[in-house]
């Protein structure tokens, strides 16, 4: 199932070197979807069961300003590579997940600008709405059925082609009851599929009972990774593993160190011996934790507001993975590890964290569930000895392999532990 997995996250456009902008009519389709398939068993070696996609239907530019959601955008490909890719993926284990753009669409969507579907978009100040200032992208009328009737063909549609579910774009300046009415329509012939909204900010638990989507983007988790990490505040962490707590109550959400909107955790971090520290929260709480593309291999890149903002952060992959740099590959190695003890405890997908001890640069953080286990992290210039007991743990993953002592984790320095429940 797709929530019981650890995602690979590309942004294909990006990822397979495509032209910034779509060409001209006419213009032969170019296979690039194709280039996916020699990185499937680099995703699966990973230990990666879910692939999500960003974008890949007919659009302007960047994939978010849509011309037509049921055709593969040409500097892709077309469905035949489509369906080609669902099959290599599905040979190695890996579901697809889809980027759905449904807030808005692009200025030169063919019912844009046509008389007749004009409630199709909401007007605004003699003109009409568009998503957070972006002239290019025009807002859809949520409220009109005809509308919803698109959106639900358009899911149906790649559902029954072979995707395992949609990553909703821009879920938050959507209304939670539009996805409730969408949602009870695609389930019935879709039982399994799975649903996650983007959701920034705001009552993330709220929108997933209005909704009934099945997750959400926990951006309020990624933001405490990097900054407790950067200010030497665990405090911050320990508060929103808290909070993340209360929402697995109800849902897993989506977890991510970073994403095809922000900036690079390498280059995030304010201390490279820290990735390790982020990696190791990551994959030791409950959610479903996502990869993004390149982070896997410490590549860097800043995201910048500005027209091309992006482009750093959304980088050409080589033609396959004998070309990456050499420097890269400890890193993946790393993910390796670490993912590998995720899949070994599937049970950490809903796990309840607690904070048993915390300073500001070091924190123990217990995952319980169908076992147990200790996150043990030190960002401090000297070694530290957790005042802890650890009966019936042992050491599943560390920086420091060699250590004699569980309980003291050097400068810098990351442990896991693992074991049974204890009996209450």
């Amino acid at each position: 199932m797709v929530r019981d997995g650890v995602w690979w996250h590309v942004y294909p456009l990006g990822f397979t070197g495509a032209e910034p902008a779509a060409p001209p009519p006419g213009t032969p389709v170019r296979h690039r979807l194709r280039r996916l398939e020699g990185w499937l068993d680099y995703a699966a070696e990973l230990g990666c069961s879910v692939l999500q996609l960003g974008p890949i239907f007919a659009s302007e530019t960047h994939g978010y300003d849509t011309l037509d959601h049921f055709r593969v955008d040409p500097r892709l490909g077309d469905e035949a590579d489509f369906d080609r890719l669902v099959r290599a993926a599905r040979e190695r284990g890996l579901l697809i997940v889809l980027d759905g753009v449904f807030n808005h669409v692009g200025r030169g969507h063919p019912k844009f600008g046509d008389p007749r579907f004009a409630h199709w978009f909401v007007p605004e100040g003699g003109g009409h709405a568009t998503f957070e200032g972006h002239s290019g992208l025009v807002t859809l009328n949520h409220d009109h059925p005809e509308v919803l009737d698109h959106v639900v063909r358009v899911m149906d549609h790649w559902l029954s082609r072979g995707a395992s579910g949609w990553r909703l774009d821009a879920a938050y300046a959507m209304p939670a009851a539009f996805w409730r009415e969408a949602l009870a329509r695609v389930r019935p012939r879709h039982p399994g599929a799975w649903f996650v909204g983007e959701v920034i900010h705001g009552d993330y638990a709220g929108y997933v009972a209005e909704s009934g989507l099945d997750s959400v983007t926990q951006y309020e988790l990624w933001k405490a990774i990097w900054s407790s990490l950067n200010d030497g505040n665990f405090y911050e962490l320990a508060w929103a593993l808290d909070r993340h707590d209360a929402l697995l109550e109800s849902f897993e959400p989506l977890t991510f160190v970073g994403n095809h909107d922000v900036t690079r955790l390498a280059t995030r971090l304010a201390d490279e011996r820290h990735l390790g520290h982020a990696l190791a929260v990551l994959f030791t709480v409950g959610g479903v934790p996502s990869v993004y593309y390149g982070d896997e291999q410490g590549f860097r890149g800043l995201k910048e507001d500005r027209p091309g903002g992006d482009d750093a952060v959304r980088p050409a992959f080589p033609a396959g993975p004998a070309e990456l740099d050499p420097a890269g590959w400890p890193v993946y190695r790393l993910h390796q590890r670490l993912i590998g003890l995720r899949r070994r405890h599937p049970w950490l997908a809903r796990a309840r964290t607690a904070v048993p001890h915390l300073t500001n640069t070091a924190v123990a953080l217990e995952s319980t569930g169908a076992g147990r286990l200790l996150t043990l992290l030190n960002t401090g210039p000297e070694p530290y000895r957790f005042p802890l007991d650890i009966s019936g743990l042992a050491v599943a993953e560390s920086s420091h392999p060699d250590g004699a002592d569980p309980l003291l984790v050097p400068a810098h320095g990351w442990t896991v532990l693992t074991g049974a429940l204890l009996p209450e």
